[in-house]
């Protein structure tokens, strides 16, 4: 579509301010996750047409849902666990909840209970592929992890006593591997730089494939890869490790509710 355009390579990434080698890595097929913002990008550039335009968006979102995620489509949405798994450091801010890849089985299946929209089957379902969205933890190169929880979610008895207490647990067993770094956002900290919910940031090994921002809501999911948003979303990580208590000073505080 360029060449039949009459466009250099030097001329887009010229027009869309991206770095000299990135179309060309691209046309390639030296890539790792197609962006759908780069393919609008592109889209708008050739002056595609509306159907066709659409047709590109959708391959490049879809491309993201690839491995055993596959088998679980129709409980994980969108394409988390694919981003999960090539990523090289997740940076993850909860507030009302553990982070599900450090959920257990209790804690996973007691929250979507609550939901009471779902049913058994649905919820047995749902936790399976939770469980196996953890394995990335456990990956021969597995990703770095460093998550900001509010002790709001740790107080809340969530499936009761001993569920919330082996789910405490199971945070401080994680805490001692290399690559996971767990801080608790006590609620002395007061008002803070996460108020306005949750959020979590991956980063790629790829220095071709920009960092994203993901939200989830009730019905659907987000993914933000504008640099102004994402370092705005970074700052915001940086203000809410330095409220929340050390690594080593959360253990103990986890410890300690448990």
């Amino acid at each position: 579509m360029r060449e039949e355009r009459g466009l250099k390579i030097e001329r887009v990434n010229k027009e869309l301010g991206w770095s000299s080698g990135k179309l060309s890595r691209m046309e390639r097929n030296e890539w790792k996750l197609p962006s759908m913002r780069d393919m609008k990008d592109l889209a708008d550039l050739y002056e595609l047409p509306e159907p066709m335009r659409e047709a590109i968006v959708s391959l490049a979102r879809e491309s993201r849902v690839r491995g055993w995620w596959v088998d679980y489509k129709d409980v994980l949405r969108g394409g988390l666990a694919d981003f999960e798994s090539g990523a090289s450091m997740i940076r993850t801010f909860e507030a009302l909840l553990v982070p599900g890849l450090f959920q257990t089985p209790e804690y996973a299946a007691a929250v979507l209970r609550g939901s009471r929209v779902l049913s058994d089957g649905d919820i047995d379902r749902k936790v399976a592929g939770r469980m196996r969205r953890q394995e990335v933890l456990t990956s021969t190169d597995p990703p770095r992890v460093w998550v900001v929880v509010d002790e709001a979610a740790l107080r809340k008895a969530v499936g009761g006593q001993e569920v919330i207490k082996g789910q405490i647990q199971h945070l401080i067993n994680l805490a001692e591997r290399p690559n996971i770094d767990i801080q608790v956002l006590r609620d002395e900290a007061g008002s803070h730089a996460g108020m306005e919910g949750a959020f979590m940031i991956l980063d790629f090994p790829d220095p071709a494939d920009l960092p994203l921002v993901y939200l989830e809501t009730a019905t659907e999911d987000l993914y933000l890869e504008e640099p102004e948003a994402i370092q705005n979303y970074v700052a915001s990580f940086g203000h809410l490790c330095n409220s929340a208590d050390s690594p080593e000073a959360s253990v103990r505080f986890l410890k300690t509710l448990a």
